[in-house]
């Protein structure tokens, strides 16, 4: 621990802590519009200067750390006029486009703009004009409102080591781009949205489609049906004044319902199809087909287009397992349609989700359209959501807290709740694992070593005298790090480390995902993550195979896990893309 004195009130904080967090800890807010809490900080904005005592540079709060006995000063009059100063060059080169921006309202550039009573340019406008890359059906990229802070770069190489977006070119010219100027879906982009997430402004956002929920929601002949994945719940409260992790359950049912949706639904319960057709998959491997092990799991459409486009060695090795959103929407247009008598044509699924892959997933293969159409007609965001519940006037501080889903493709068990955390979709599936090996249920229910934020988590338990050596990886990163230990133990003929290995591209899983609420960082993710195992802890049902729901599901229509029904609704393939092999 080193003293030191902020604005001068003496505290003590860690040796190596910068100024910036230093001045936090103090309650001292500093301006800053390039340091992210997940991310390096790299003191490209200029905003966090501050003076320190004895010296006669202004610093950059974020990248200094302090020292014994530093003296630092974060306001006085000058320090505020170089930074206006700043920020009205930042502003000079940044579109007036604040109405009509995705980022409106929650833009930290305007946020600052707002702070420091900037109500005139300065300097004169210096706007590339600079086209606006869609492509990708998924993610927005608009360069000319790019503050060139570094952020997205920095997530999408040192955090998820994809490496879709570069700086290009120098000085005024400066701009963010994929590597070698071209388009967003012809770069290695997986879609992820990890650069969106940390972007403070408007250069890259969601691909906005809640103008097509609205008009079928508007057509009197569309049965429209709506389901919400685990990880929403737990984020979206965080837009009307709820503390980060309230479980909204009850009140996000029922805004759906006062939106309009005919048919509300859970992707918890597409989550419990998934563990039945996964743990089966890797039971059937452990007894008959050890030598194919380890089973991934492959419930992330970006992990999926990043193995296809750089692993795709490891493709025999992935479970055939459509994702759980993927699965309903299927079910939803044969097994519910047909129980209930709606003609499949008319019904309209819409997918929330905390991701903005799975725009790109809902139509990745031909497996997407198995009931014969598409399987989900949109996918849309918690942010688009939020909006959504916004625009249609709801006061979601008044929504009924008891509201439940529709039955039967919205009764979930707690283990498909825990789906939307990293370690959840392990654990769900070690649950279940037994039953399928030793058609007992299993006893331990709950495996602490794999929950938590840390990148790559490792554990060993027993299952029928058997060991199983289970891995989970979440953030792109870790993953090849994960992946790199089975490539050693297979090029020297060891035994593969991992029996099991769980993959999430998002740091924290889905509660950390792409298109969740604004703003996150890892304490967020820690209280979305411990909401959805504290609601697991305290319901009756905690095992995916014992939910009666899923039981009928079978019994009814599927006839058994990897049945050939099975197969043709609810499993997949995947190919090798192999121009982007390193």
């Amino acid at each position: 621990m080193v003293k030191i004195k902020i604005n001068n009130l003496e505290i003590k904080v860690p040796k190596g802590t910068s100024i910036l967090d230093a001045a936090r800890y103090a309650e001292v807010k500093i301006p800053a519009l390039c340091k992210h809490p997940d991310l390096e900080a790299t003191g490209a904005c200029g905003l966090c200067i501050v003076r320190i005592k004895g010296s006669s540079k202004l610093v950059r709060a974020c990248c200094t750390p302090v020292a014994e006995g530093m003296e630092v000063t974060t306001h006085d009059p000058e320090i505020i006029r170089v930074r206006r100063t700043v920020l009205e060059l930042i502003l000079s080169a940044h579109p007036n486009e604040c109405l009509t921006c995705g980022r409106n309202g929650t833009c930290e550039l305007q946020k600052l703009a707002e702070e420091f009573s900037i109500r005139r340019e300065s300097f004169p406008q210096m706007i590339s004009d600079l086209p606006i890359d869609k492509s990708t059906k998924s993610i927005i990229l608009e360069p000319d409102k790019c503050v060139k802070c570094g952020r997205c770069i920095t997530v999408c190489q040192q955090k998820q080591n994809v490496w879709a977006l570069s700086f290009l070119d120098r000085g005024l010219n400066t701009r963010i781009s994929p590597a070698g100027d071209i388009s967003l879906a012809e770069s290695p982009c997986v879609k992820c949205g990890q650069c969106s997430a940390h972007c403070p402004v408007g250069a890259i956002i969601e691909y906005d489609e809640t103008e097509k929920v609205w008009e079928a929601l508007a057509d009197p002949d569309i049965h429209c049906i709506v389901q919400v994945a685990p990880a929403v719940r737990v984020s979206l409260g965080e837009a009307f004044g709820y503390p980060p992790g309230k479980n909204l359950s009850g009140q996000l049912y029922d805004s759906l319902r006062r939106m309009g949706f005919d048919t509300v639904f859970d992707t918890n319960f597409g989550a419990d199809v998934t563990i039945m057709e996964e743990a089966s998959e890797f039971a059937h491997k452990l007894i008959n087909e050890p030598e194919k092990l380890p089973l991934i799991t492959t419930c992330c459409p970006s992990w999926v287009d990043f193995m296809e486009k750089f692993h795709y060695d490891m493709i025999e090795n992935f479970s055939t397992c459509k994702s759980p959103h993927a699965i309903l929407g299927t079910l939803a247009k044969t097994y519910y349609a047909e129980k209930v008598g709606i003609d499949a044509d008319k019904i309209f699924m819409v997918s929330i989700m905390p991701c903005t892959s799975k725009k790109f997933e809902i139509t990745r293969t031909e497996a997407m359209f198995a009931s014969g159409r598409q399987d989900v007609d949109v996918s849309i965001t918690t942010r688009e959501l939020i909006r959504m519940i916004q625009q249609a006037g709801i006061d979601f501080n008044k929504l009924n807290c008891l509201a439940t889903p529709d039955s039967p493709l919205g009764d979930y068990s707690g283990a498909g709740l825990i789906f939307g955390s990293s370690g959840g979709v392990m654990e769900a599936a070690l649950r279940s694992a037994a039953y399928f090996i030793t058609g007992e249920d299993a006893e331990q229910l709950e495996f602490a070593e794999i929950r938590g934020q840390e990148g790559l988590k490792e554990m060993e338990t027993t299952i029928a005298g058997n060991t199983i050596r289970v891995a989970v990886a979440h953030g792109l990163a870790h993953v090849e790090e994960c992946l790199q230990k089975v490539r050693d133990a297979n090029a020297s003929g060891k035994e593969p480390p991992y029996h099991f290995i769980e993959v999430m591209a998002c740091p924290g899983g889905c509660v950390g995902g792409g298109g969740q609420a604004w703003n996150v960082d890892e304490e967020k993710r820690k209280l979305r993550a411990k909401s959805l195992f504290d609601a697991d802890a305290l319901k009756e049902i905690r095992q995916s195979h014992l939910n009666p729901s899923v039981k009928k599901l079978y019994e009814e229509f599927l006839d058994a896990p990897l049945s050939e029904k099975a197969h043709k609704y609810l499993h997949t393939s995947y190919k090798q893309l192999p121009k982007y092999k390193r």
